[in-house]
Formats: structure tokens, sequence, C-alpha cells
């Protein structure tokens, strides 16, 4: 019998104390015979966007068609409910079959022993070096990326072009146009109130390290307490808060914005000349409003020029409990073979993790790829680093956004640090 994949949205309220509160939930379930279904796979996500969820439902699809035993459905929730629901569901021990991770989650529910090992997966050998440096950890694989994700400064070219000015290349010529903008009556730059801020900052702190190839030398130190974060990021959050000072953003609007939705519905009206956030979301934008004309670049936050932050993203893990382990395990290497992958990371507007893989073809974000194949890049969120710096840094920057000193901030980070 052909399968037949439908998607479904609801809001409804998440009981038994798993999901707190009312939740956007995407479904995607499958036709099949119920009498050709011997295993019945969840596979639970924070990729909740339509155009997210239909390459996903492909991806599926195509699964499905090649195992006729299986049916898998596919679960989604945005943002920070997502993370707060998985680890809720794995503590409760109702942890769906297979799931996305983050940095942070992956630490813990690794040191938690909940994650499978998928080192002895085929596709391991496709991923680039540099991926797999941040995989491997003590001989196991608990997690593979499905696409190289990179933040980036949105420009608007028809403003900039209107009032006279460019693209910046560097801090100065940046804070330069900034200032333009905001005697002529404009806030410059729209941030959001979590990867705005934060990916700046890392930017700034961690570029000369990763410049150097110091950076497994100093996050080693950084886990054993003998360096502190605080010193690398201060001169970033320190650049943000000169940014907000001068009126370059507006903190009390960045607080309430969310990212990647209510800052992309900001910049498409055409009235900012800048946005901080994921490149990812180009496509999103572009569709948005398809008469704008933008393009994203990386952070102009160095003297002499710019600096990329980048991620392995849209991570994939198995749950070690799952009473269908081995047929989770062969999703993701379903999931993981190349063409899987490029058409996800064409999706995403972003890189893939593959050796042989090929960027996103997005034409708004090709700034980024020259800058990527450059090698200038940062980690946001990297592997080596055993705190959980994408939630440190996102409190952090709200923290900002909320008027505290950085001197304050960078106290309350030291002893972050200490408990962890």
């Amino acid at each position: 019998m052909k399968k037949r994949v439908l998607l479904a949205f609801f809001c409804m309220v998440l009981l038994a104390g798993l999901l707190a509160g009312c939740g956007s939930k995407n479904v995607v379930v499958s036709n099949q015979d119920e009498n050709q279904v011997k295993f019945n796979l969840t596979f639970f996500g924070n990729k909740n966007e339509p155009e997210n969820v239909t390459v996903i439902e492909e991806i599926i699809t195509g699964f499905m068609d090649e195992n006729p035993d299986t049916r898998l459905s596919y679960e989604s929730l945005k943002g920070t409910d997502y993370f707060e629901a998985l680890e809720k569901r794995m503590a409760a021990g109702k942890g769906d079959d297979i799931f996305m991770v983050n940095h942070d989650t992956a630490l813990s529910l690794g040191e938690n022993g909940q994650l499978a090992d998928l080192s002895q997966l085929n596709c391991i050998s496709s991923y680039s070096d540099s991926m797999i440096s941040q995989m491997e950890e003590n001989g196991k694989i608990l997690w593979v990326p499905t696409t190289v994700s990179a933040f980036g400064l949105y420009c608007n070219e028809e403003l900039l072009k209107e009032y006279g000015q460019e693209i910046p290349d560097n801090l100065a010529e940046w804070e330069q146009v900034c200032q333009f903008f905001k005697e002529q009556g404009i806030t410059p730059i729209i941030a959001n109130n979590d990867i705005s801020i934060k990916t700046l900052a890392i930017a700034v702190g961690f570029d000369l390290v990763y410049h150097e190839d110091r950076q497994k030398e100093l996050f080693a130190k950084i886990n054993k307490n003998e360096e502190l974060l605080s010193t690398y990021l201060r001169p970033g959050f320190l650049l943000a808060k000169r940014f907000i000072d001068r009126g370059y953003v507006d903190a009390e609007k960045a607080l309430k914005t969310e990212k990647t939705s209510d800052d992309l519905e900001e910049f498409v009206k055409g009235e900012s000349p800048f946005m901080l956030t994921g490149g990812w979301a180009a496509g999103r934008a572009k569709n948005m409003n398809s008469k704008l004309n933008f393009t994203v670049v990386p952070y102009p936050a160095r003297k002499d020029g710019s600096v990329l932050v980048v991620n392995a993203d849209t991570r994939l893990s198995v749950n070690e409990g799952s009473a269908n382990k081995e047929q989770a395990l062969k999703f993701v290497e379903y999931f993981t073979r190349e063409d899987s992958i490029q058409k996800f990371a064409d999706n995403q507007s972003s890189f893939s993790p593959l050796k042989q893989g090929q960027p996103s073809s997005t034409e708004e974000i090709q700034p980024l790829v020259e800058c990527y194949q450059s090698g200038r890049t940062v980690i946001g969120s990297d592997s080596l680093l055993e705190l959980p710096i994408w939630e440190i840094t996102a409190e952090a920057a709200q923290k900002l956004l909320s008027g505290e000193t950085v001197d304050t901030i960078m106290t309350w980070m030291d002893e972050q640090q200490r408990m962890k």
C-alpha cells in the first residue's frame, strides 16, 4: 500500500507534567497498512516551520518507502520550549526514539548515559574532519549534525543605497554606518532576545583564539577552571553594551523580540539597515518579502575584517533506552545520507557537514560561504567546551538587554562556571 504522509498543525495542552503550557505541535504520521508495520518510531525535534517540516516529511517518506515495516512520526516544538520538553521527557523515561539535541542538552543527556553510541554508523566516515572533531568524545559519537549553520549580519541593500551608505567590511565601518542612521532617527540594528547578542560576543571573544588554533588548549583550561570564560567573552559583551548605549540597538525592544520570527517580521518591512540573526532564515525572509533586496555577511566585528560564527546544527541523537534502537539507528543513517543532508542543508540556507557536501545555493548568504571556505570562523558552541555555553550566553545577553552592567554579568558568569 502506497504511503501517504499527512502534516497536521494544532495547539494542545501538554499534560502529565512533561510539557508545561500550550505549545505548537506538528505531527507527521503515515497511513500505512497496519499489517505491514512492525516498528513504530517517534522523532522529536525543534524544526517546526512549515518549510522545514516539509523537507523532514520528504526524508521520512523516503525512509518508509525503503522500510515498509516501519512507521515513523515526527513531532516538534519551537525554541526553548522544545529543549525543556526534551529534558523532561527523558527524565521521566518517556523519551522518543530519535530526537534533536544542541550542545547543552547533548552534554547533560550524554553524562546521564541516555544517548546511544553512533560511532559504528556507515555515515561517520563521510563527515569532514572538523565535524568529526566536534562529534567524537572518548571514542564515542553521541550525535550527528545534519547541517552547519552560520550567523550573519543582514544588510538592507536598498536602504543603504538610498542613504549613500555601504555594507561594512570591519568594525569601524559598521559603527560609522550605525551612527549615520542613528542621526537620521533610525535604530540601525534589529536584534532578538537570544542569538543576536550572544553570537556577537562569542565572535569577538574567541576570534583570535580560533585564528591561532588555540581553542583546544584554552577550552581544556576553562573546563578545569584554570581560565575564566568571562575573560574572553567580556570584550564581546562590552561591544554589545556600546551598541546599546549609543542607540544602535533598542534593548527594551530586543528583549521582547523572538528569534527568526519577530525580528524577521520587522526586517522585511524594509525600514532598518541591519539585523543580527541566523543565516538559515534568509530563505524565509525572502519569502516574506520577495521585493526586499538584502544580503547576509559575516559579522564585521574585527578591526581589520569580519568573522563568521558557525555551529554543527540540527544534531540527531538516538535514545539509548529505545525499544527500537536498531531501527532508530537505521533512520539516522538514512537521514545522514548525502542526498538527504544536501536537501536539508539547502532548505536551511546552511552548509553541509560532509566532506563532499555543497553549501546552500541561497543567493543572499553567498558572502557567508566565502568566509566559511576561507576558514575565518568561530564555533558558537564548541563541543570541546564542557560548559553549557549556549544557555549561559543567552542568559547573559538577556541580562545585558535588561540593563545589568557588564561587570555584574561577568561575575555571574564566573559563578555559573564554578557551579558546573
